[in-house]
């Protein structure tokens, strides 16, 4: 039997404002009344769950994840359903994947079944945070770091384990318009061996200066090859990518130093329960683009929790772009889409079994009832 959370509520002497309905949120600027947080400590372990008012930490100057970046997260999000019910979508897989990202970093692993039962905890009690309107969800960041203060490379001694709540509109201003991306040929942001697999702060941090670079020439995202050869095409910063060829829908194999997408997992077997399996392989670039060329890439998209789906619509390596055009009725992408926001939303059936509800939805007014 799984061990049941004891839980401390810490009340909070005011509370915020929250969005009128309508509102536009924006992405990860706004947040809740409170938050979840889990004390570790060598020799004791996991300690002191309580849900507390969101407030600025205080932390030592020496705080080692300051100095060496010992620090993970995970990202998922809550959805209020047509039912007016708040639903999970598939939670369980981002607590076990934070586990593996806590391996590789030396940090101390979670119970599961103890921090899915925090998490809707927090949810149940900010219940009233989950926006309601189309495209709008409430996004979920939990994260461990190491809080002791020492200055010498080891592992830390102790850490501390937060979940907090941002309600947020899409995550691209432009929703499901197709972005462009460009793909990086000088620098490289994991390879085989490293934190690629893993969802760490520094994966994101040695992304960035490409980022950079790819909005000073007009584009959106990054597309990262492997950083052995730098030939294979590997992941965008925030998504993982998907390319539609001679029909059939194409991914990179993981390999591990790709980050192992709970969007893009559930694409796969969502394509598969549909009879239209999708192919892992290894892609290079040079035949990505004279495929391209040929017009047999009829469609190239990315998958995470943050934009769900997210269609490419120009595609750039060294000096040539090329573009790719959408007609909603036709697309894969747009389908997925609408697959799997209505399954999280509950405008489909939930067929696999991928919901997790945290409060149960209103019951269907009968005629006559008041």
């Amino acid at each position: 039997m799984s061990q049941r959370l004891n839980l401390t509520r810490i009340p909070c002497p005011g509370l915020k404002t929250k969005p009128e309905p309508g509102a536009k949120l924006g992405f990860g600027s706004l947040f809740t009344d409170f938050m979840f947080a889990l004390d570790y400590t060598e020799g004791k372990g996991w300690h002191d769950a309580r849900i507390e008012p969101y407030a600025p930490l205080e932390l030592d100057p020496s705080c080692m994840t300051l100095h060496y970046g010992q620090t993970i997260f995970e990202g998922m999000k809550a959805y209020r359903g047509e039912d007016d019910s708040v639903r999970l979508f598939r939670p369980r897989l981002n607590f076990e994947r934070m586990n593996v990202s806590a391996k590789r970093m030396g940090i101390p692993t979670l119970d599961v079944d103890l921090a899915l039962q925090a998490l809707e905890a927090l949810i149940r009690q900010e219940a009233d945070w989950v926006p309601g309107e189309p495209g709008t969800s409430l996004y979920i960041r939990p994260f461990i770091f190491a809080t002791e203060g020492h200055l010498g490379v080891r592992v830390a001694k102790t850490y501390r384990f937060l979940i907090i709540l941002s309600p947020s509109g899409a995550y691209y201003e432009s929703g499901l318009d197709p972005v462009s991306i460009y793909i990086e040929d000088e620098y490289v942001r994991a390879v085989r061996g490293g934190t690629g697999f893993a969802k760490t702060a520094a994966n994101y941090a040695v992304s960035l200066l490409s980022q950079i670079v790819a909005k000073e020439r007009g584009y959106e995202q990054v597309l990262w090859l492997d950083g052995v050869e730098r030939r294979y095409i590997e992941e965008v910063g925030s998504m993982n990518v998907f390319f539609v060829i001679d029909g059939e829908p194409v991914t990179p194999v993981l390999n591990g130093s790709i980050l192992p997408g709970i969007t893009r997992r559930s694409v796969l077997e969502l394509l598969e329960h549909q009879g239209r399996p999708a192919r892992e392989m290894r892609l290079a670039v040079d035949e990505l683009m004279e495929l391209a060329r040929a017009g047999r890439v009829t469609e190239v998209f990315g998958t995470g929790t943050a934009a769900v789906i997210s269609p490419v619509g120009r595609l750039s390596y060294g000096e040539e772009s090329i573009s790719f055009t959408y007609n909603p009725a036709d697309s894969l992408a747009y389908q997925l889409y609408d697959d799997l926001t209505g399954i999280q939303y509950g405008h489909k059936p939930d067929e696999l079994g991928w919901v997790h509800c945290v409060t149960p939805g209103r019951k269907p007014q009968t005629e006559g009832s008041l």
